[in-house]
Formats: C-alpha cells, structure tokens, sequence
C-alpha cells in the first residue's frame, strides 16, 4: 500500500482583503466620528426644528431691536455678503461634486462651512451691539447669547465647568455612550453631540493650560519652590475654567478649521467614509444657523429695509437660497412685526 503525501492546503481565517478592509476602516475611525458629529447636529435640528426655526417663541427674539445708521446698515450688508457668497462656493461644491471630488474639496469646504456661519454671526451680533472681529471676544458674546436663550433648542445646547467635572446642558440624553455608527435615534445623535461638546472643551481647557502656563505673568506656580507647576489638580483646573467660556455648537464649528496643510485634513481625504452625507450635513447646518442670523438681522434692519438688502444682491447671488430663505424663514417670522429698526442721526 503506498501512502500518498498530499499537501494540505490551509486557508486563512482572514484573507490579505479582510486585513486590507480592516485597516482603512481603522484609520477612516476618526473621519467616520467626525462625520458622526455632524450628522448628529443635523439630525437633532431636523428633529426638533419647526417650519420657521424656532425663533418666535424666544423672548429673546421678540425683544431684539438696534438704533442702526446707513453706515451701520452698509457694514452689515457687507458682512451678509461675506457669509452668501461663502455659502455661494460651499453650495457649488456640493452641487457639482461626486464623491472623489467632495472628498478632496474638504481642503476648502470645511473653512467655508466655518467662514459662513462666523461672516452671518458677525451681522447678528452688530445688531446686538458687539462690533468686532476678534475670534475670541466673538465666541465669548455668542457664547453667553447661547446660554441666554437666543437661539432655538435644537442649538440651544452647551457646556460648562472645570475640565474632568464638565456639564452639558440642554441636552438630556447627552450621558449616554456613543456609538461609532451615524445617528438613527434622537438618543444617538444626542449622545454624539454630547462627546463632541465634552471633547472639544477638553481641547479648549488644554490649550488655555498651555497658554497660561507659558506666560511667567500668568503661569501657576508650585506656593513650596515658586516653580512652574507641570502637574495639576482639579483645583488648579478650577483656576482657569472661567477662561473657557461656555462651549456651544459655534465651538463645534470651529473645529472644521483645518489648515490646508494639515496632516489632519489628509486623515480625512484617505478615510472611507461618506462624503456626500458629510457635505449634505453641512450645508443642512450651515442654512439652519444662516437663517437664524439673517432673521435676527431682519428683524434689527426692519423687514422692508432688508428686502431691499436682498433685492440688490450680486448677479450671483439672485434668485438663490438668500432669496429662499427670506420667503420661507425669515419673512414668516417678521411679517407680522412693526419695523424695529430706527434710524440714528
């Protein structure tokens, strides 16, 4: 009897395609939260967002009035501008791109996302008497415009305290984990939104400790040998939490500041993950947190005064979502309402 030496072939329990697939979803991890983050802003206003935006049930809203000058009303317009036009280019981007033109557009489309909310905050919040352009002085005042209940509930959201004892607020199912997956529940979304606010004040506190233990003026010192402290605890957190401000969604959107020449952003470009969807989240944002600026400037300028603003918009900008919204947004909410613009001396 001869026995016969056969080869047995043995076959992997993952194949080389397995190990491949594993990877770039490992590395496209960051992008797909990322992704999730905003996904989950969107889906919590389109849940809780009525037809108008929220607006007129804010006491707020209803109060908010501006002794305005021509040349206060030229400046404003310019700020507007700013923001349309920048919405303008985020808009075309979405409009004309496939996926692997999204997903290299990220280069410009996640500045413009970020530069056309800040240009039509900017216009709110010189109605509101905050004239500046100063980055920091604007998210404190819009901060504290947050937590006074300026803006509707689905953006209502912020948080608060000393770093590793942060509180959210305005979101009750904040606590729960989050998962890796995009937002198919409020509790999903809610939770998503809630480590997004507890991470990026985290950031913000590490940066603010950075800063302040650089500078000898600044810099908390050990009370034993008068040293630069490198270890703190709570209490030494506690020192500098009333530097942090509060942390809202315009903190959020700060975040999607990535320099061009980011290693940051080219995570973003490799990663698998759904870029239509990113950019459709986006814009869905960006048009929300516009409409309410344009309907605070509105209701500052008097109705009449910015259909007029609209009326003589650049040939690229009519007929557009400005007009859009102005019909469907901001309209509804004033129509109703006296001017309460008065034109100063």
């Amino acid at each position: 009897m001869t026995t016969m030496n056969m080869e047995t072939t043995i076959i992997p329990l993952v194949t080389d395609e397995q190990k491949q697939a594993e990877e770039i979803w490992r590395k496209s991890i960051p992008a797909q939260v990322f992704l999730n983050y905003f996904f989950a802003i969107n889906y919590h206003i389109q849940e809780a967002d009525d037809a108008m935006g929220g607006l007129q049930h804010l006491p707020f809203f209803r109060a908010h009035q501006a002794e305005l000058t021509e040349a206060d009303v030229q400046a404003i317009t310019k700020l507007l501008h700013a923001s349309w036009s920048t919405e303008y280019a985020l808009r075309a981007t979405a409009e004309l791109g496939d996926e692997d033109y999204l997903r290299n557009a990220l280069h410009w489309t996640f500045p413009q996302a970020y530069h056309t909310i800040m240009a039509g905050l900017q216009a709110f919040l010189y109605t509101a008497g905050v004239r500046s352009n100063n980055p920091s002085l604007i998210r404190r005042e819009v901060g504290r415009l947050v937590v006074r209940n300026a803006y509707p509930r689905p953006i209502s959201f912020y948080a608060a305290g000393a770093y590793g004892d942060f509180s959210i607020h305005r979101l009750p199912l904040a606590g729960y984990k989050a998962g890796l997956h995009i937002a198919s529940k409020e509790i999903d979304a809610q939770a998503q939104i809630g480590q997004f606010l507890r991470t990026t004040r985290k950031l913000k506190a590490q940066a603010t400790r950075q800063q302040v233990q650089a500078n000898p003026n600044t810099a908390l010192r050990s009370q034993k040998t008068g040293k630069v402290l490198d270890k703190w605890t709570a209490a030494h957190w506690q020192q500098i939490t009333w530097r942090l401000g509060y942390t809202t969604i315009f903190d959020l959107l700060g975040r999607l500041r990535i320099s061009q020449t980011s290693r940051e952003i080219e995570r973003f470009v490799e990663a698998e993950i759904d870029f239509k969807l990113f950019h459709q989240s986006l814009l869905n944002i960006v048009s929300y947190l516009n409409g309410i600026h344009e309907t605070y400037v509105a209701k500052a300028m008097g109705l009449e005064r910015y259909q007029q603003v609209v009326a003589e918009l650049p040939k690229h900008l009519q007929n557009s979502f400005v007009q859009e919204r102005l019909h469907t947004r901001v309209e509804p909410q004033l129509r109703d309402n006296e001017p309460t613009m008065r034109m100063a001396a």
